[in-house]
């Protein structure tokens, strides 16, 4: 487990943590999510000891790492541009730590033919990198910092140099690797589908803070603030409260509780409908339907209906001024 408690770190006068506190379960893929700026990278380069708290610590295993050096830690580490020996092939690339750390021959051989088999090189290994694609580029990166039996993997943006195609298949495929090597991860990323599709739990994070800790699921459907609710997935406002477009219901007749609005806009996007209304106040509202329940409304521009949300009000806490003044 990696427990990382009350951290703060400050670069001169910008707070880019404060009072930053995670536990990451042994075993688990767990993504730190955020927008850039939100401390992310920070809090994983803190936990990888390339950066070193002001305040707080850290735990990994039960041991306190929190002055140990990175090398001594037992992490692997993959970044966005990962820097491969240029003059080194494919295979060497990957024994490089095993090398250094002076494991026998043979031992190494063993170890790189089988990371290589599992990242799907095989049959790469005389390749130099400049001979790859950008994805067997991050396929190697993994492979050579799982060479080591790393007890923590730190992945800060690794795919986001890749084009949008490449970067979902990778995803996919890393997590896949996870099941089968099982090392707890930690991933940054600014990208909510990503995070979403493939981490155990998810750290949201604004502004220096991590806002929620949870699975994708219940992020999604229980937020604890409006942040978060607005960083993962669509939402719009009615009345006072904030729901996700999905989860408004349309009838041609008035139920308790309904708002009374006028069809502005119907877009018909394959599966579902979108359909952009005006509420009696001027306010805007996005609601998103099946094809078959817009086809069962008929619904054309300049309609009158009437809109209510189908699950309960959420209470989603707002933070303080002050803390948004210190962390700014």
């Amino acid at each position: 487990m990696i427990l990382v408690e009350r951290v703060t770190k400050r670069f001169g006068d910008y707070v880019a943590l404060d009072d930053v506190s995670l536990s990451v379960p042994d075993g688990s893929l767990t993504a730190l999510l955020g927008p850039s700026g939100s401390g992310k990278s920070t809090l994983l380069r803190i936990i990888g000891g390339l950066e070193s708290p002001d305040v707080g610590s850290v735990t990994i295993h039960g041991e306190d790492q929190t002055s140990v050096a990175p090398q001594r830690r037992g992490i692997g580490f993959v970044f966005q541009h990962y820097a491969a020996f240029k003059h080194m092939t494919v295979r060497d690339n990957v024994a490089f730590g095993l090398a250094v750390r002076k494991r026998p021959k043979a031992e190494i051989a063993s170890r790189v033919d089988e990371l290589l088999e599992i990242v799907g090189l095989a049959g790469y290994q005389t390749r130099y990198p400049s001979q790859l694609s950008g994805g067997q580029r991050q396929r190697m990166a993994l492979a050579r910092a799982l060479a080591v039996e790393p007890r923590v993997l730190l992945l800060d943006e690794p795919f986001g140099a890749l084009d949008a195609k490449v970067r979902a298949d990778l995803r996919e495929w890393l997590r896949k690797l996870h099941d089968e090597v099982h090392v707890t991860t930690l991933l940054v990323t600014h990208d909510q589908e990503e995070a979403m599709s493939i981490a155990d739990q998810i750290a949201v994070m604004d502004h220096s803070r991590i806002e929620q800790v949870g699975t994708p699921r219940e992020l999604y459907d229980r937020p604890e603030t409006p942040f978060v609710m607005r960083f993962l997935g669509p939402v719009t406002q009615l009345g006072d409260a904030l729901v996700r477009p999905h989860d408004i219901a349309l009838s041609v007749e008035p139920r308790a509780g309904s708002f009374e609005a006028q069809v502005a806009r119907v877009v018909h996007l394959g599966f579902e409908v979108r359909t952009e209304l005006v509420l009696g106040d001027g306010q805007e509202l996005a609601v998103q339907l099946t094809r078959g329940e817009a086809d069962e409304l008929e619904l054309a521009v300049g309609d009158i209906v009437h809109v209510r949300s189908t699950v309960l009000p959420r209470a989603l806490a707002t933070r303080a001024p002050e803390a948004d003044a210190l962390s700014a």
